[in-house]
């Protein structure tokens, strides 16, 4: 009896585990993109990575939250696959391509006012200029950036994670090349700094995209979804359907991020080696959440088949085992984070340079309060993508809205600027905005029942 009880759970678990390691190994190397331009970044000097990081903190909100919105077509196909309907498969791709258009129009030109945006905001003309410098040439990266979701749903629902882990690994050195050559003129290249890295951004986007669009168009597992196939046709219906499930999964992002993002405008009134050792820890933190980032993807998944399938079962198995594992892997960031934040930050800044230390002081500082997150991140993302996979979004928008903006931001900016904190009380902020948002999104899925959520999305499946 003992066997047959858990004989689920172990099934889900081994499932789980062997859709999402490839997306989780793809997440860490997605990651490596950006890891890689902060940390020649930061070889340029402190001013080029407080621009490179002020930049960031603006596109990063902006192309989530169009990132998200496109996102929405993966539980959507993973239900359309969970209730075997193939058509609803190939129209959700095709207005995934459209809504990737759409977005990309807003996008654009917000990141080409950039500079305008960071000094109202009140920062330092040369960092803004220079941060203006970097996007004028990355913002080509938009486009690909956002058609690549799409495909990428379409692949994690068949199963063929491990194509978009290639791709992105072929991504990060692409893109490595690219910012050695260009950033710092080798192989016969101009030195072009952060124009460089701009360029690079730019190409490995289009690279990854086009790649991920050839495999989907002639392998023979796909040719039958003919996702290019009158690709003009409008198909009103299920593009407002991706609008109205993945609008609150791009507000959602872009609260997250937006939080951080305004973390980075706080830090700037701290001064610059505040952004630099802001960056570093962040870009460390960033690192570990890949893992349940990429396990998101696979909940996303599971719990979208097994919801299309109307196994309720299936349901809670897939979110509770995605947070079990997430659990598990966010105290071992944890600790690694309390133990040697000094050695962590010192692979992104010359600790032998005299001009470094401040930087690397706040940012080990920084890194030990990170720790103390890591738990709350992970549940709210694991959390959050158990809720998709159900097509509940709108709800889980406001929770976010209120917890990274009305908590976190306020917290921060109090903790930094009332109570003399400065760097530490913004990052005890963005602990407390994280930690509302994992507490409220885990009852959400634990009262799925109750609030009605498994049977009022399933409408959405017989449109």
């Amino acid at each position: 009896m003992h066997t047959q009880r858990i004989g689920p759970w172990l099934d889900e678990l081994r499932a789980t585990a062997v859709l999402a390691w490839p997306l989780i190994i793809a997440q860490v190397a997605g990651i490596l993109l950006f890891t890689t331009d902060v940390v020649m970044m930061g070889w340029l000097g402190p001013s080029y990575l407080a621009a490179g990081t002020l930049a960031t903190g603006l596109l990063h909100p902006v192309f989530l939250g169009g990132l998200g919105t496109v996102t929405a077509t993966a539980p959507m196909i993973a239900q359309a696959i969970g209730a075997r309907q193939s058509k609803s498969v190939r129209r959700t791709v095709r207005q995934g391509f459209w809504a990737s258009f759409v977005l990309a129009a807003i996008i654009v030109p917000i990141i080409l006012n950039s500079e305008r945006i960071f000094l109202l905001l009140g920062q330092v003309p040369e960092t803004a200029a220079l941060a203006q410098t970097y996007l004028n040439f990355a913002v080509g990266a938009t486009l690909p950036g956002l058609l690549i979701v799409g495909l990428r749903s379409l692949l994690q629902a068949r199963g063929d994670t491990a194509v978009i882990l290639w791709i992105t690994v072929a991504g990060v050195l692409v893109n490595a090349l690219g910012n050695y050559a260009l950033m710092f003129g080798n192989f016969g290249f101009p030195r072009l700094e952060l124009v460089g890295a701009g360029i690079s951004t730019t190409f490995v986007n289009t690279v990854m995209f086009l790649l991920a669009l050839a495999f989907v168009v002639f392998h023979r597992r796909y040719k039958r979804y003919m996702v290019l196939v009158r690709l003009w046709k409008p198909d009103w219906p299920r593009f407002f359907d991706l609008f109205r499930i993945g609008l609150p999964i791009g507000a959602t992002l872009m609260s997250e991020v937006g939080m951080f993002g305004v973390a980075v405008i706080m830090m700037g009134w701290l001064g610059t080696n505040e952004v630099a050792a802001h960056a570093i820890a962040l870009q460390c933190a960033a690192i570990a959440f890949m893992v349940p980032l990429g396990l998101s993807q696979a909940t996303i998944v599971r719990v979208g088949t097994a919801f299309g399938a109307r196994n309720h079962h299936g349901v809670a198995r897939a979110g509770w085992t995605s947070m079990g594992l997430t659990l598990a892997f966010m105290s071992i960031t944890c600790m690694v984070f309390l133990l040697a934040p000094a050695a962590l930050v010192q692979i992104f800044l010359d600790p032998a340079r005299p001009e470094n230390a401040e930087s690397l002081r706040l940012a080990a500082s920084y890194l030990a309060i990170a720790a103390l997150f890591q738990l709350v991140d992970g549940a709210q993302v694991s959390a959050a993508a158990s809720l998709r996979g159900l097509s509940d979004t709108r709800v889980p928008m406001l929770v976010a809205l209120v917890g990274y903006w009305l908590i976190g931001i306020a917290i921060a900016y109090i903790a930094a600027f009332q109570f003399g904190l400065r760097g530490v009380g913004i990052w005890l902020g963005l602990a407390s905005g994280l930690a509302f948002v994992a507490i409220a999104l885990t009852l959400r899925f634990a009262w799925r029942d109750r609030l009605g959520l498994l049977m009022r999305h399933q409408i959405a499946l017989q449109r």
